[in-house]
């Protein structure tokens, strides 16, 4: 009794661990939920070869090719999907399943005692089947809540922006509270969200690529500058590395070594640089999202490029000449490593503009006037 009751308890506890996965997935992308009842009802659809009197016996074992197809063609996206109805796809994976079609088809007519006249049959009953799967799959994919990967490539592109911009928001004040307190904020979830974008080439060449095949997407149309997304985002990265190289300061070192004095010089201008450059790079994010121009963004890059001359006096003030060069060294370098910054930012400004030009984003009043934050 008591192992039977605790073989219950056990899997009670392994379907609420699934039931709250499935939740978790849902909940972090419910597109996921949606493409699963897709694929469900493609599949479906094409079993009908087997559960329908009329086409079983028109094309018989067949129709395994159909649900075959829908497996293979099916993909989460729609460019993912139509790639495989184009003539010249790209990737050598797009000619292996008519490849082995062929061969399996080739195979089972050697070995076999078919017919010259039951060849023929054959191929084409293989041929329509594909035909159907493949048109059941693209219709689905591309009817019913699509899921658009040039959207998910814009939208990655701005969050990754986003998460640049929070962290310098976020590293202006906790650098300079771990100075002046010695202890650091709770939330410090502005210190990891960045780390995800160092490692976002791959992912973004790939939806790249496959956007150029969306060319019906209301938003976007023909010749859509895919590679110019491409482009702030390699700048994106470029930035982020010097974000690392931030993170690091806030770990490795003495901070309580620092002068006052220094520590109060170059206060100022160093939060002013993480605060215009965050906006600037927040507002970007907030530009490719709703595809509008801005020239608030201008305003921000010009008020951290200030900061940064004032750094940069600062730093070169020969007060410091007979200080302890150990003690000041690691926050010199944190304001060497923001006066890097404020370029860095003016190259995603510059290929977000490009960008802009080419994509054809509307102008737009800017909700914030720059006198509003002076």
């Amino acid at each position: 009794m008591g192992m039977a009751q605790g073989l219950a308890l056990k899997l009670w506890a392994m379907a609420v661990e699934f039931a709250n996965k499935m939740k978790k997935l849902g909940q972090d992308d419910p597109r996921r939920i949606i493409h699963s009842l897709k694929v469900g009802v493609a599949i479906t659809l094409v079993s009908l070869f087997y559960y329908v009197r009329q086409l079983f016996d028109r094309f018989g074992e067949n129709g395994i090719w159909a649900v075959l197809t829908v497996v293979l063609v099916f993909e989460f996206s729609v460019a993912a999907t139509v790639t495989f109805m184009r003539f010249f796809p790209a990737l050598k994976a797009r000619y292996d399943y008519g490849l082995m079609i062929f061969i399996l088809t080739f195979c089972l007519v050697s070995v076999s005692s078919y017919q010259d006249d039951e060849v023929l049959e054959i191929a084409y009953e293989r041929l329509y089947t594909i035909i159907i799967g493949s048109f059941i799959a693209i219709i689905i994919c591309i009817c019913v809540c699509p899921v658009w990967i040039g959207e998910t490539l814009q939208n990655q592109i701005a969050n990754n922006l986003e998460k640049l911009g929070n962290f310098l928001e976020g590293f202006g004040r906790e650098y300079f509270r771990l100075l002046e307190e010695g202890h650091s904020t709770d939330d410090k979830s502005f210190l990891h969200g960045y780390k995800s974008v160092l490692t976002s080439k791959d992912k973004e060449e790939t939806m790249a690529n496959l956007a150029r095949w969306e060319l019906w997407h209301y938003r976007f149309g023909f010749r859509h500058p895919w590679n110019r997304y491409l482009k702030v985002g390699t700048l994106t990265r470029q930035c982020a590395y010097r974000l690392e190289d931030l993170n690091g300061y806030l770990k490795c070192f003495e901070i309580q070594a620092t002068p006052t004095e220094f520590r109060r010089e170059i206060q100022e201008p160093c939060i002013q640089i993480c605060s215009e450059s965050g906006k600037a790079l927040k507002e970007l994010a907030s530009a490719i999202k709703k595809m509008r121009r801005s020239t608030l963004v201008n305003y921000h890059i010009h008020s951290s490029k200030l900061a940064a001359k004032n750094l940069q006096s600062a730093l070169n003030n020969s007060l410091w000449e007979n200080a302890n060069l150990r003690e000041i060294l690691p926050t010199a370098a944190v304001g060497l490593v923001l006066i890097d910054i404020v370029p860095c930012t003016e190259k995603i400004v510059e290929a977000f503009q490009e960008l802009a030009s080419r994509a054809r984003f509307e102008r737009m009043d800017d909700r914030v006037s720059p006198n509003n934050d002076v």
